[in-house]
C-alpha cells in the first residue's frame, strides 16, 4: 500500500515504493528491449544502446507522440514532471502500452529550491536517489566535455601570448590571435553559484594562465547539453562538436572547437552519455531519462534520441518540455520537431489552481516560505482572472496546429467551483479539460486525464512551424514576441542589434534556429509581471551563437545563465542514514 502524500514527503513515498520496484531487466523485457541493448547500471537503472535498438526496430512504425508543457508557472513549478508520470500511470490503468521521456535533473535546483523534478506524491520516477544525484554520469560528461574546451582555449591563449612570432613559427599550429575581450564561452558547474557569475582567471605569473575576465554558467545551460538533446546519432554529435564557437579573434572571426583541435576529445567524453537512461514510474511503467532542464536558459527538452526510442517501444510516447508553453513548448515546436522531423499528435497543458490564482491577483508564493494565507480558501474570481494566462497558452498550442488537452493538476485543497471555472475557460478556448488527481491517487486519479489524451491523439491535426529558417532573425524574434509572448514589439540593445545585423548577413548563421533565453515566470521579460500583460516590448540585450547545437540565442531581460542559491536551500534538509546508507530529504 502506497503512503499518503498528504502525510508523507516525496522521498518517503519513493523509498517505500522502491521496496516493490521491478528489476530493470523486467522493465526492459516488458517494453521490448533485448538483453544486448541493455547496459546495466545496477539492478534498477540502465542505459539503452540506442543504435542497436533503432537498427532492430527501423521498420516498426512510430506510435502516438504527446508533449507535456504548462501555463506560466509560479516559482514553485506547475508539476509537469508529476503530470507526465501521472499520465503514464493513468494510461497504464486503462491498459495502454506507454513509455515516457523526461529530463535529467540538475544538481542546482535539486540542492536549492525547486527539487529534483522526479515528480511528486504518487506520480514519481524512481529510484529517487540515483535520479537526483548524478544518475549514470551524463551531466558529469557534459561538464568535462565543456570545460575541456575552456582548458584548450585558455592554454592556447597563454602559450600564444608567451611565444614570439619566431618561436611560434616552429610549432605545427597557426596563431589564432584570440581576442581576450571577445570570449563567448565560460566554465560550467552543476550548482546554482552566483559567486561564479563574474570571475577573473589567470592571476599570478606567466605560468599561471592568461589573466582575463571569465564566468561560470550552470551545467545544463551548456551548448553540449543542447547538442545532446538535438543530436540524432554519434556522427551527428561529432559534426556538431566541431562547430561550437568558443571565442573570436581580433578581426572578429569565430574561433571554434575544431580550430582548437579539441572537438574529438570533447566527443570522446560524450559517447556513453548519448545512450538514454531507463528507469520506471512509481507504478512500474518504463521511463527514459535523457538531456536536461531549464527551458528558460537552454533548449530544455528530453532528447530526440530518447523520443525516437520511446516511439518504437510503446503505443503512446509521452515527452516533456520545460516550463511554460511560451518557452518550453515553443522550443519543442520550432526547434526539436524541426531537427527531428517528428510531429506530435497532442500537447498537454498543465495548470494548477494555485498558479491560476497567482496570475489572477493572489500574492506570489515565495520558495522556502509557507504559502500565503490568501491561498487557503476558495477564490473563484482569482481563478477566472488567472485563466487568461491559460487561454493564452492554449492559443499558442493551437497556433502550432496541435490538439491541446488541459490537465488540471489538482491538489486536495482545490474546490469544485474553482475546478469548474478552469474547465469552462479551457473548453471555451477550444481545448479538452481533464481533472487529474495523480499526485494524491497515482494512476487511479489520472484515468480521466489519460482518456482525454487518448481521444485527442485520434484527431487529425495540422502541425506547422511558427517561422521558416529563411525568415530574417529579427523578423523571427518579432514573431515570437508578438505571437507567443503577446508583446507589442522588440527593443534591442546596441550590442544585440549589431550582432543581429551581422547574423542576418551570414549565409550559415542566418539559417540557424532561434532559441530564446527569457524568464519562465512571466510571458514578458520581467518575472514580476503575471497574467497576460499588455502594452510592453521584449527587450533583447544580447545574442549568442550556438553553432554546434544549430541555433542563435537571443537573451531577453536580466536573466542569468547562472542561477543563484537561495537563503533556505534544500541541501539543508538532505542527509544520509549512516546505518543503511539511504539518502533522505530529497524532493
Amino acid at each position: 500500500m502506497a503512503l499518503d502524500p498528504t502525510k508523507h514527503a516525496d522521498w518517503e513515498i519513493a523509498e517505500e515504493a522502491e521496496s516493490r520496484m521491478k528489476p530493470i531487466r523486467q522493465i526492459a523485457e516488458e517494453c521490448g528491449i533485448t538483453d544486448e541493448e541493455l547496459l546495466l547500471h545496477g539492478h534498477y537503472v540502465a542505459k539503452i544502446d540506442f543504435s542497436k535498438l533503432m537498427e532492430r526496430t527501423k521498420d516498426k512504425p512510430d506510435c502516438k507522440y504527446v508533449d507535456v508543457t504548462a501555463i506560466t508557472p509560479t516559482p514553485l513549478g506547475e508539476g509537469k514532471s508529476t503530470s507526465t508520470m501521472g499520465l503514464v500511470e493513468g494510461m497504464g490503468k486503462i491498459g495502454k502500452n506507454v513509455i515516457a521521456a523526461i529530463r535529467q535533473p540538475s544538481g542546482g535546483p535539486t540542492m536549492n529550491i525547486k527539487g529534483s523534478a522526479a515528480g511528486g506524491g504518487l506520480a514519481q520516477c524512481i529510484p529517487l536517489t540515483p535520479f537526483s544525484l548524478g544518475l549514470t554520469g551524463d551531466i558529469n560528461a557534459i561538464m568535462n566535455s565543456h570545460n575541456l574546451a575552456m582548458v584548450a582555449l585558455t592554454s592556447r591563449m597563454q602559450h600564444e601570448f608567451n611565444y614570439n612570432d619566431k618561436q611560434w613559427a616552429k610549432r605545427d599550429q597557426p596563431r589564432l590571435n584570440i581576442d581576450p575581450n571577445n570570449v563567448e564561452m565560460g566554465w560550467i558547474i552543476d550548482f546554482c553559484a552566483q559567486a561564479l557569475r563574474h570571475i577573473i582567471i589567470g592571476i599570478g605569473g606567466k605560468m599561471d594562465g592568461f589573466q582575463m575576465e571569465s564566468k561560470f554558467a550552470i551545467a545544463v545551460s551548456s551548448e553540449i547539453m543542447a547538442i545532446l538533446a538535438v543530436s540524432n546519432d554519434l556522427k551527428d554529435m561529432r559534426e556538431r562538436m566541431g562547430k561550437i564557437v568558443v571565442a573570436y579573434d581580433k578581426s572578429r572571426k569565430p574561433i571554434t572547437t575544431a580550430d582548437l583541435e579539441v572537438d574529438g576529445a570533447m566527443t570522446a567524453w560524450m559517447v556513453e552519455a548519448l545512450n538514454p537512461n531507463l528507469m520506471q514510474s512509481l507504478e512500474g511503467q518504463p521511463v527514459l531519462v535523457h538531456a536536461g532542464p531549464f527551458a528558460n536558459i537552454a533548449i530544455g527538452q528530453s532528447s530526440i534520441i530518447a523520443d525516437r526510442v520511446g516511439l518504437k517501444l510503446g503505443d503512446y510516447h509521452i515527452t516533456e518540455s520545460g516550463f511554460g508553453a511560451d518557452i518550453g513548448f515553443e522550443k519543442f515546436w520550432n526547434l526539436k520537431c524541426r531537427f527531428s522531423g517528428l510531429k506530435p499528435n497532442c500537447a498537454v497543458l498543465v495548470a494548477t489552481i494555485r498558479a491560476l490564482k497567482c496570475h489572477g491577483g493572489a500574492p506570489v508564493p515565495k520558495p522556502g516560505l509557507p504559502m500565503p494565507k490568501e491561498y487557503d480558501g476558495e477564490n473563484v474570481g482569482w481563478v477566472e482572472e488567472g485563466c487568461q494566462n491559460l487561454v493564452h497558452h492554449i492559443n499558442t498550442i493551437k497556433t502550432a496546429g496541435i490538439n491541446p488537452v488541459v490537465c488540471i493538476n489538482a491538489f486536495h485543497t482545490d474546490t469544485d467551483n474553482e475546478i469548474a471555472a478552469v474547465r469552462k475557460a479551457a473548453e471555451a478556448a477550444g481545448a479538452r479539460a481533464a481533472l487529474s488527481r495523480h499526485w494524491e491517487k497515482g494512476g487511479e486519479g489520472a484515468i480521466e486525464f489519460a482518456e482525454a489524451v487518448v481521444d485527442a491523439c485520434e484527431e487529425k491535426n495540422e502541425f506547422k512551424f511558427l517561422y521558416e529558417l529563411e525568415m530574417p532573425l529579427r523578423q523571427r524574434i518579432e514573431k515570437l514576441a508578438t505571437t507567443v509572448y503577446g508583446a507589442d514589439g522588440v527593443e534591442y540593445s546596441p550590442e544585440a542589434l549589431k550582432t543581429a545585423e551581422k547574423i542576418e548577413k551570414d549565409p550559415v548563421l542566418s539559417k540557424l534556429g532561434t532559441c530564446m533565453v527569457k524568464t519562465h515566470l512571466s510571458l514578458t521579460d520581467n518575472p514580476a509581471l503575471k497574467g497576460v500583460p499588455k502594452g510592453w516590448k521584449l527587450k533583447v540585450r544580447d545574442i549568442l551563437t550556438y553553432g554546434g547545437a544549430g541555433f542563435v540565442v537571443p537573451v531577453a531581460g536580466a536573466i542569468s545563465l547562472m542561477p543563484g542559491t537561495s537563503s533556505n536551500p534544500a541541501y539543508r534538509r538532505v542527509d544520509v542514514d549512516v546505518e543503511t546508507g539511504k539518502v533522505k530529504g530529497l524532493f
